[in-house]
């Protein structure tokens, strides 16, 4: 029998900026708002970064993430997963200062570095609503997403074990699942490990159908029974990735951190309207959407009373 299928959402993120849409939660009531309709929608797990409320631009202040997630988790009893990837071009210690000060049930951790080209997106703007938006696009043309060994090392130690915090392994390509599979064979990381693989990023694997399956094939022969998957798409690819993970047996994540849409050319109008679209679909294909307290039992999480807020 499937097992219900965990919904992950990423209200905001670190990539697209406040041009692109007005319903991109920023301030730090904007976040929470968003997080919690997602998780009244059907989301178990909500994957958080923070924005400087003047501006929009991303900020790994942990005053900033400390303004909403306390509300979030006295409205919901949702898994608050903090991210260390923070904003394009920040520094580990930056990306790693909330995720210590909050000590959440979970953290992102991109297992690799990579080219992470979003430069594409400013060809599509003529006008601004701030000078730092095409910069920050732009810069990614030289720009390295740095996640090398001594990162993660680093990361691992200080928060998975010094924190208890289990991590959301971002796999953007094939290399970075065998990245995984090294630093479970050095027994930094126990079981069960939270995969998600990630598409469409330019950069990473593309968005094609048979990138995903042979991903699946080759994680299913590293971690065996160690390990729940699970997809997300960039952009146009996000509905339909996410569809295909669920009929897979996997788990999917959706948010405006990765797709503005809800449609084709049709913003959506928060995140709990793409959380609500994919729950329809995961109901109709007859399987079930996970609850928190199912999403923490099947990854081993600490538990909402032991975080830092």
């Amino acid at each position: 029998m499937s097992k219900p299928v965990i919904i992950t959402c990423a209200p905001t993120g670190g990539i697209h900026t406040p041009t692109m849409s007005e319903n991109l939660p920023i301030t730090p009531d904007e976040i929470a708002t968003a997080a919690i309709g997602a998780a009244e929608a059907g989301a178990s797990i909500i994957h958080l970064h923070a924005r400087d409320p003047e501006t929009g631009k991303p900020d790994p202040n942990p005053d900033l993430f400390m303004d909403f997630l306390p509300r979030i988790k006295q409205s919901t009893d949702a898994v608050m997963n903090v991210s260390t990837g923070g904003g394009l071009g920040m520094t580990r210690e930056e990306r790693l200062r909330a995720a210590t000060r909050a000590s959440p049930e979970m953290a992102s951790l991109n297992v690799g570095s990579m080219n992470f080209g979003i430069f594409p997106m400013a060809n599509k703007y003529s006008e601004w609503k701030f000078d730092w938006e095409p910069q920050f696009l732009n810069m990614t043309r030289d720009l390295i997403f740095r996640n090398t060994f001594a990162d993660l090392e680093y990361v691992i130690k200080e928060l998975g074990q010094g924190h208890g915090t289990k991590f959301e392994f971002e796999c953007y390509d094939l290399g970075h699942l065998y990245n995984l599979a090294w630093l479970i064979d050095q027994g930094w990381v126990e079981p069960p490990f939270f995969v998600q693989m990630v598409f469409g990023v330019l950069g990473g694997a593309g968005a094609d159908l048979d990138n995903l399956m042979h991903m699946h094939t080759i994680a299913d022969k590293l971690f065996g029974e160690d390990y729940e998957w699970s997809v997300l798409a960039a952009g146009r690819h996000q509905m339909s990735f996410g569809t295909q993970a669920a009929m897979l047996g996997g788990n999917l994540r959706v948010g405006l951190e990765d797709s503005l849409y809800i449609g084709p050319g049709k913003l959506a109008a928060s995140n709990a309207e793409q959380v609500t679209k994919i729950r329809g679909i995961v109901e109709a294909l007859g399987l079930s959407v996970a609850t928190p307290e199912q999403a923490r039992e099947r990854l081993g999480l600490k538990g909402g009373d032991q975080v830092g807020f």
